[in-house]
């Protein structure tokens, strides 16, 4: 296996592009992707500031590293969400990465700064891990780019997650969330501008990236997604993959194109009646934001202790969620 530019020895395959790259062109093939994925969607101009929110997984650390690559500042952003030694692992190996870059890491604490954490948070308010994790962390990261004066909040959302989120969207005509489906949301009042560098790019690509560019991410998955109908809209699209390389990228790409600009009255819509929360002063629909519900709820509540998962042939075991 020959890399498509230089002929020498390929590491990475790419049956979408019918292409093999040796490391340094599939690192530069990775940055191309970036860059117009930036310039066809117009997420980020030369001197922004950007405010990358940062896991500790493959996909964020990707496009930290891979926007800094670009020229960008971009600083990191580390939310802590109190999901026992998966939280702690992911928050060393964010650190880790800034060291590397010689970046700046923001650091919050949902449990220090704002009184719960999400296990303690979901069970309180009768969420999904999922649901309590995403509306804590949408809160933090909205609230650290506006205060710090970002020009831009980016994320590590790639291709294999936006088709995923679509393929679910489009099952439901859950018309309101496809009109907002966009790599780029504009900025309003109290809200960041918001932007996925990673969407011409899949996992198995980030990955490779990471492990070619020696970067160290944590590999575990988050152990509160079980169940997480994302994953099994994920398995059906990969299947459609090995069958009809491409498959994706043309869903989601394809609905860019043609669909999402047919959505956009449907999405200004869904802008309007925005007030500010009276505790907070996020914008909100309602007197009172679903974070501060959330925070409410949990704030009395007595604090979850994670069960870890056993290894194979372990007994049960318990973890501090700290």
């Amino acid at each position: 296996m020959k890399c498509r530019v230089c002929r020498g020895p390929a590491v990475i395959d790419l049956p979408r592009h019918n292409a093999n790259f040796c490391a340094a062109h599939f690192t530069k093939f990775c940055r191309d992707q970036v860059e117009r994925a930036i310039s066809e969607f117009d997420m980020l101009s030369p001197g922004d500031r950007v405010l990358v929110a940062v896991s500790g997984g493959k996909d964020s650390l990707a496009v930290w590293h891979l926007l800094r690559e670009l020229g960008y500042e971009a600083d990191g952003l580390h939310v802590h969400l109190g999901i026992g030694g998966y939280s702690s692992a992911s928050a060393r190996m964010a650190r880790a990465h800034a060291e590397a870059l010689g970046a700046r890491l923001v650091e919050v604490d949902l449990r220090e700064d704002y009184g719960f954490d999400v296990p303690t948070g979901a069970e309180a308010a009768r969420r999904t891990p999922c649901s309590a994790c995403g509306l804590s962390k949408r809160h933090v990261f909205d609230r650290a780019a506006v205060d710090g004066g970002y020009d831009a909040l980016a994320t590590g959302h790639n291709l294999d997650d936006e088709a995923a989120v679509l393929f679910g969207n489009v099952l439901r005509w859950q018309m309101d969330y496809l009109a907002r489906q966009h790599p780029v949301l504009p900025a309003r009042a109290g809200l960041p501008r918001k932007v996925k560098p990673l969407v011409r790019l899949g996992e198995r690509e980030t990955a490779a990236y990471c492990l070619v560019s020696g970067i160290d991410y944590l590999v575990e998955e988050c152990p509160m997604s079980a169940g997480n109908k994302h994953l099994a809209y994920k398995a059906a699209l990969n299947d459609l993959e090995v069958e009809s390389p491409g498959t994706k990228a043309n869903f989601y790409l394809s609905f860019l194109r043609q669909a999402s600009p047919l959505l956009e009255p449907v999405g200004e819509s869904g802008r309007e009646g925005l007030g500010r929360c009276e505790r907070c002063g996020a914008p909100s629909p309602s007197a009172t934001c679903a974070f501060c519900r959330l925070r409410e709820r949990a704030a009395t509540a007595e604090p979850v202790t994670l069960r870890a998962r056993p290894a194979p042939g372990a007994g049960p075991t318990t973890e501090d969620p700290t």
